[in-house]
C-alpha cells in the first residue's frame, strides 16, 4: 500500500511540474523556425504525402508564399480535404492534388508521365511521404514497405523528374529523413527483411537510405544548379505512429515534449527556400541548422552501392 501511495505521489509531482513548466518545455521542444521572407511567386513545388502532418503544413506555408503547390497523395479524397483547408486558410493559395502511391511503381510512373506533360517547371521537390513501424508488408512490387516507400519510391520519382528540375534550375530537392538514421544499417544481404523483420530497424534502415540518397544525388548533380539536402524534422506528434499502439500512447502522454506538425515542417521549409542555402548541397539539417550525420550515413562506398542496388531493384539506369 505504501509503495502505491509513493508511486501516485510521484506521478502527481511530475504532472504538476510538467504543468508549471509547460510554456518553457514547449518553447524548447518547438525547435528552430524558418525566418526567411522569400516569396515563391512563379515557383512550382511538389510535395509527397502532403495531405497530413508536416507535409500539409509545408504545403500551406509554401502556398502562402505564392507558390503553385502540387500535393501528391495516396488518398485523393484526404488530399482534397487538406487542399480545401489550405484554400480556406489562404484565399490566394494555388494548390492542386494528384494521386500518387509510392508503394506502386506503376502509380509512380503514371504520375510522372502525366506530370511531365502538364507541368513545364519544377523548382522544389520535397520527398516527404513515409511510413513508420508498420507490420511486415510488401509493396505492389514486392519490396518491404519501409524501404519500398521511404526510399525506393522516392528514388524512382526523383529519377523521373530530375530532367525537368535541371531545366527549371535553380531548383532544390529536400529529402525528409530522421534522427533514426543513426540507428540504421543498410542490410544489403537482406534489404527487404525476408530473413528476419523488426519494424523499428526497418524504419531506421529506410531513414539511413534517405540520407545516403541525398548525399549521393548531390554528388551526381554538381554543376547543375540543383541542390539536394536531407532533414530531420524532429520528434513530431503526427499520425506517422499509427501502426504502433505503444508509440501512439507514448506520443499522446508526452505530447508537451513533442513538436507540432507546423513546428516539424520548419526545417523542410528552410531547406526549400532559404537564400543562404542556394549553393549548399549534400548536407543534413535539423532545427533549421546543419545537423550531425552518423558515420554510416557518410560512407561514399555505401551510398554508391545503395544507388546501384536501387537502380537494379527498380530496373532503371540513372548515371
Amino acid at each position: 500500500m505504501m509503495v502505491l501511495l509513493v508511486i501516485v505521489a510521484g506521478l502527481g509531482v511530475v504532472t504538476l511540474l510538467v504543468i508549471l513548466f509547460a510554456p518553457h518545455i514547449r518553447k524548447y521542444a518547438a525547435g528552430g523556425v524558418c525566418r526567411s521572407s522569400v516569396s515563391l511567386e512563379g515557383k512550382t513545388v511538389l510535395i509527397t504525402g502532403a495531405n497530413t502532418g508536416i507535409g500539409k503544413e509545408t504545403a500551406l506555408e509554401l502556398a502562402v508564399r505564392g507558390a503553385r503547390v502540387i500535393m501528391a497523395c495516396r488518398d485523393i479524397d484526404k488530399g482534397e480535404e487538406s487542399a480545401d483547408s489550405i484554400r480556406a486558410a489562404c484565399a490566394h493559395a494555388q494548390v492542386e492534388v494528384r494521386q500518387l502511391d509510392l508503394a506502386d511503381t506503376c502509380s509512380i510512373r503514371a504520375f510522372a508521365q502525366k506530370f511531365l506533360t502538364e507541368v513545364n517547371q519544377l523548382h522544389i521537390l520535397i520527398n516527404n511521404a513515409g511510413v513508420m513501424m508498420c507490420p511486415y508488408t510488401k509493396t505492389i512490387d514486392g519490396f518491404e514497405m519501409h524501404i519500398g516507400v521511404n526510399h525506393l519510391g522516392h528514388f524512382l520519382l526523383t529519377s523521373l523528374l530530375i530532367g525537368l528540375m535541371k531545366r527549371s534550375a535553380p531548383a532544390r530537392i529536400v529529402v525528409v529523413s530522421s534522427l533514426a538514421h543513426n540507428f540504421g544499417w543498410i542490410r544489403f544481404h537482406d534489404l527487404h527483411s525476408q530473413g528476419s523483420y523488426n519494424s523499428g530497424l526497418a524504419y531506421c534502415q529506410s531513414k539511413l537510405a534517405n540520407v545516403l540518397f541525398a548525399r549521393e544525388l548531390a554528388r551526381r548533380l554538381r554543376g547543375t544548379n540543383v541542390t539536394v539536402n536531407s532533414v530531420h524534422p524532429g520528434t513530431v506528434n503526427s499520425d506517422l505512429t499509427r501502426h504502433s499502439t505503444l508509440m501512439t500512447i507514448f506520443f499522446s502522454v508526452f505530447s508537451t515534449f513533442l513538436k507540432t506538425p507546423r513546428e516539424g515542417a520548419q526545417t523542410s521549409i528552410y531547406c526549400a527556400i532559404a537564400d543562404e542555402l542556394h549553393s549548399i548541397s549534400g548536407k543534413h539539417f535539423s532545427d533549421c541548422a546543419p545537423a550531425f550525420v552518423a558515420p554510416q550515413g557518410r560512407s561514399e562506398e555505401t551510398s554508391r552501392r545503395l544507388w546501384d542496388v536501387s537502380c537494379e531493384q527498380l530496373g532503371i539506369r540513372w548515371d
